[in-house]
């Protein structure tokens, strides 16, 4: 993050043909260091739809902080000379977003007699998988069905773990609150095959998988992961309809009832962060916090999501810190460094509300003040270059990395107990 906050926008216009999605978007980086700057940012927040990245609302755009937006290509001349113009310099990140879309879907393995885990997968192959890994690893993984999402899909849950007939203290972690980033499933996949393919044989896994369990939920936005393959790569929300108004869709990280709807999110449901019409309005969110709620030896929680390489804690929802802040920053600042031995990525860590920015209704907020005392948030790479985007050759490095953060949470959880 180069020691400032990253502050991204996409400017949202739906093509008639879903293949012309983003032909000719641009993606800028600047940073506005006055006023004027500021607002004239403001100002294409209030004359375009602006899908913020990092955070997501204008009100959260400050000065002397960089921003990424996406324009779109019958608007980019117009906005880079209207930027030249106030002497806002800027960056072309990404020249052709629809390049990079392409090459996603491009890249899609079809070759169903090996699972890759260094390709991203659509939720009917990521379901099979869950099934099949159950049936090959049955004294390590379970599977069940926590709830069912607003179209009526299916969220599982995998219980990865040696099964001792007790309960055991666990770890909850789950992908796929946001669905365009698609690193974050890729990740719970990597985690259960790492965890099963290692036992027995490494001896860190070996111990955590003996005396924990870890609860994971590999997509929870089921309904808005299939939308971002099959219709708008993009997609941020669940897909559920908001009664009188034609825009669809609640951000399920401003849902749970963590100071709901208080800061950083809003009551309009065309907006990105909109906040639902009431905490764990969205099915998503209340099959995640029921799950939760139904497991009583939950030790910890991590919510993994992309962009920005940030460890966060709570809170969010305030700038105040909680009674633990000390260990909490300890076991974040240790997990950050354990990540970069392996690649060298650079990871900022700290609480939610100064290190990225203020926001309420999060899942790990909700978790800290159920009782869950060690809850972690990682926006796993990049800091902008390919945002949402990323491209599956950073899937593997990405996910070994935070592997090794992961598991160093999960030991201190085993030596720490409370």
């Amino acid at each position: 993050m180069e020691g400032h906050l990253l502050l991204s926008f996409v400017a949202v216009v739906l093509a008639k043909v879903p293949g012309d999605q983003y032909a000719g978007d641009k993606v800028l980086r600047l940073k506005p260091n006055n006023e004027q700057q500021l607002q004239f940012i403001r100002d294409v927040a209030q004359t375009m739809k602006i899908d913020f990245w990092q955070p997501s609302s204008p009100e959260l755009v400050t000065t002397n902080r960089t921003v990424d937006f996406r324009v779109p290509a019958d608007w980019a001349s117009s906005i880079q000379y209207r930027l030249q113009k106030i002497g806002l310099k800027y960056e072309v990140l990404i020249d052709n977003v629809k390049t990079l879309v392409e090459k996603q879907f491009d890249q899609v393995d079809r070759n169903t007699t090996r699972y890759n885990y260094e390709k991203y997968h659509e939720w009917t192959e990521i379901e099979s998988w869950m099934s099949k890994i159950t049936a090959e690893h049955p004294t390590l993984v379970s599977w069940f069905r926590i709830g069912r999402t607003y179209q009526h899909r299916s969220i599982y849950i995998l219980r990865v773990g040696k099964k001792t007939g007790a309960v055991k203290p666990a770890i909850f972690m789950d992908c796929g609150i946001h669905a365009r980033e698609w690193i974050s499933p890729a990740f719970c996949q990597w985690f259960v095959k790492e965890a099963v393919e290692s036992y027995g044989s490494n001896c860190t896994m070996t111990i955590l998988l003996n005396n924990l369990d870890f609860l994971i939920v590999p997509v929870v936005n089921v309904d808005g992961y299939i939308y971002s393959w099959t219709t708008d790569r993009l997609w941020r929300k669940t897909r559920s309809r908001n009664p009188g108004s034609y825009c669809v869709g609640t951000d399920a990280n401003r849902n749970f009832d963590a100071k709901w709807c208080s800061i950083g999110s809003s009551r309009n449901p065309c907006d990105e962060t909109y906040c639902g019409s009431r905490a764990e309005s969205e099915k998503e969110v209340r099959a995640v916090a029921n799950a939760i709620r139904s497991y009583k030896a939950i030790k910890a929680y991590i919510t993994i999501h992309s962009y920005s390489q940030m460890c966060l804690f709570p809170y969010s929802y305030t700038y105040s810190l909680p009674p633990n802040h000390k260990e909490l920053n300890f076991i974040a600042r240790n997990a950050v460094m354990a990540l970069k031995d392996l690649h060298g990525t650079q990871y900022t860590y700290g609480p939610g509300a100064i290190t990225i920015y203020p926001s309420a209704g999060g899942s790990d907020d909700w978790a800290y003040d159920f009782g869950i005392k060690y809850s972690f948030t990682f926006e796993l790479r990049d800091t902008g270059r390919y945002g949402f985007l990323l491209p599956e050759s950073q899937i593997k490095p990405t996910c070994e990395e935070t592997m090794l953060a992961i598991n160093y949470i999960a030991t201190y959880v085993i030596t720490h107990p409370h």
